[in-house]
């Protein structure tokens, strides 16, 4: 999910950045030991990148003239290496977390039952999706909306964990970003190992002894990056949706909306699909943001159809609406009409009201409770399969049971390192971790004389989940086109996911749809690339 880069330029992200920088200079050891020629490569893949597209939009001001200009995005100039069996395990869970997803989503009471009261209470913007999505679904179902299609584009994100386990970060249902950029990453990379290979080969050996084991066999001819199917899989998505549509409502002729953030730089990632899904399919794109949509959606009430001058409206694609920010008139304001209005059609939503609901952090961690899984996915060895994938998740608001104290119980006696307190949030940089988890904590936990606990109802919003320690590696990192520095590295895994159902549950697709592998220095806590954090990489898959 997509914060806009120029976050760095915010006081706290800048002074964050530049201590990185200090940190992680660029060593001549990589050159020494390993003949690393960290020029070369590092032009090569400026170049590699330029020609084809990754890259990201930036802003400049020239007088009173604000102009676009675009630079090569954060990526590591390496692959990493990563366990071919954990990357099949992670690739084989896509479709069931779609199906996990559809199926949360039409089920009202569990979402009242685990996002109102405590969460609803101390999150307005949950409270303010709930709310909505009981209006149109639930109370007084609408005809229109819940007659709709609904189209999933997932990203479930993963970390290797005590003994290379994938166990999931989160599971994200709005605005997945990079599968444009990650696919170009990967064969870049692809490129650089073939083209460099026997400069970067001694690298690649070491990384893969970091990830196996040191007695882990040195490179093997299977040791590779994958192709990523990411802009194959993603547009046959739409494609299916949107004929669909036209069979469905008699339809010659439609578009598919990308609702946007005014302002935004990935906007390279989403021409992408919006590219891929002309050349493809034939299908055309338009571009708004929701403050645009509120003055030009035009509602045919009688059918449900909703269009704009452009055209009439098959699918709404959401990457924005998905934090507070993207609402700046308020709860009552323009963009959440237009909210409202687009949930209210016929077209089809990725995502609707309900399927962004399932991926909050808070029925993330109601989930992994004993039976709640089942409820939704009634294949044991399929839901014994989701659930191995489950990190610690506890819960901090009124349904805490003895298992979640007895975890925040461990956070005030010390043991905050093995913790993260994550918020109902979209985006880097609003998780708590070390020292700043443990005082929140204890800033609105009380310990009584009995030694029982009352948390404070603002905790309601939060889940602690545990840390997870994935194997470290060298990497060498790249921002705006320049190598950022050397050093110990860790990386998260994203498979993404595309469901197509129908409005009584039939699922008429449901694949896997490609991967984007992030990679940050392991002493940098956060994790987002767009929010100036993390890098774009590639897995190196090895065995």
């Amino acid at each position: 999910m997509v914060q806009r880069i120029n976050r760095l330029l915010s006081s706290s992200y800048f002074i964050l950045f530049i201590g990185i920088l200090l940190l992680h200079q660029p060593t001549t050891a990589l050159m020494t030991d390993f003949n690393l020629p960290l020029d070369s490569l590092a032009s090569a893949a400026n170049a590699y990148a330029s020609a084809n597209g990754v890259q990201v939009e930036k802003k400049r001001t020239d007088g009173n003239t604000e102009y676009s200009y675009f630079e090569c995005a954060p990526i590591s100039l390496l692959p990493n290496a990563y366990p071919r069996v954990a990357f099949a395990q992670a690739q084989a869970l896509a479709p069931s977390f779609n199906l996990l997803v559809d199926r949360i989503s039409r089920d009202g009471a569990f979402l009242q039952k685990t996002l109102g009261g405590g969460v609803s209470q101390a999150d307005p913007y949950t409270a303010q999706l709930l709310r909505l999505y009981q209006e149109i679904y639930v109370d007084t179902p609408n005809q229109h909306a819940v007659k709709a299609d609904r189209l999933g584009i997932h990203r479930s994100d993963y970390m290797l964990h005590e003994g290379n386990n994938i166990k999931q970060v989160e599971l994200n249902t709005i605005a997945s970003s990079f599968a444009g950029l990650s696919s170009k990453v990967a064969s870049l990379h692809l490129f650089l190992c073939q083209r460099f290979s026997g400069s970067v080969q001694s690298f690649m050996d070491m990384n893969k002894r970091a990830v196996l084991g040191d007695e882990s066999s040195s490179s093997s001819e299977n040791d590779a990056v994958p192709v990523n199917p990411t802009m194959e899989c993603l547009p046959a998505a739409f494609n299916v949706a949107m004929k669909r549509y036209q069979e469905r409502f008699g339809v010659k002729q439609a578009i598919v909306l990308f609702v946007v953030q005014e302002g935004e730089s990935n906007t390279v990632d989403q021409r992408m699909l919006e590219f891929n899904l002309f050349e493809r399919y034939n299908i055309m794109v338009v571009r708004k943001s929701l403050r645009q949509l509120r003055a030009e959606l035009i509602v045919n009430e009688e059918t449900g159809a909703i269009s704009i001058a452009e055209g009439e409206i098959a699918i709404v694609y959401y990457r924005a609406g998905y934090a507070p920010t993207d609402y700046p008139d308020g709860y009552d304001g323009v963009e959440w009409q237009a909210r409202a209005m687009l949930e209210k059609s016929r077209a089809t939503k990725s995502p609707n009201l309900g399927y962004h609901l399932a991926g909050t952090k808070k029925v993330q961690q109601e989930l992994a409770r004993p039976g709640v899984l089942e409820r939704f996915i009634d294949d044991a060895d399929m839901a014994q399969r989701m659930r191995k994938a489950f990190a610690g998740l506890y819960s901090l608001g009124e349904d805490a049971t003895g298992a979640d104290l007895d975890a925040l119980q461990k956070v005030l006696e010390g043991g905050q390192a093995k913790y993260v307190l994550k918020p109902q949030r979209e985006g880097g940089g609003y998780n708590f971790y070390g020292d700043n988890l443990a005082e929140k904590i204890r800033a609105n936990v009380q310990v009584g004389n009995d030694k029982k606990m009352k948390l404070d109802n603002s905790l309601g919003e939060y889940i602690l989940m545990e840390r997870l320690f994935p194997p470290e590696q060298k990497a060498i990192l790249l921002r705006s086109g320049r190598i950022e520095g050397s050093g110990d590295s860790i990386s998260e895994l994203g498979c993404f996911g595309t469901i197509v159902a129908s409005c009584d549950g039939d699922v008429v697709h449901n694949e896997y749809g490609g991967f984007l592998l992030r990679t940050k220095f392991s002493n940098v806590d956060e994790g987002g690339v767009a929010s100036g954090f993390a890098t774009l990489s590639s897995p190196y898959l090895v065995s």
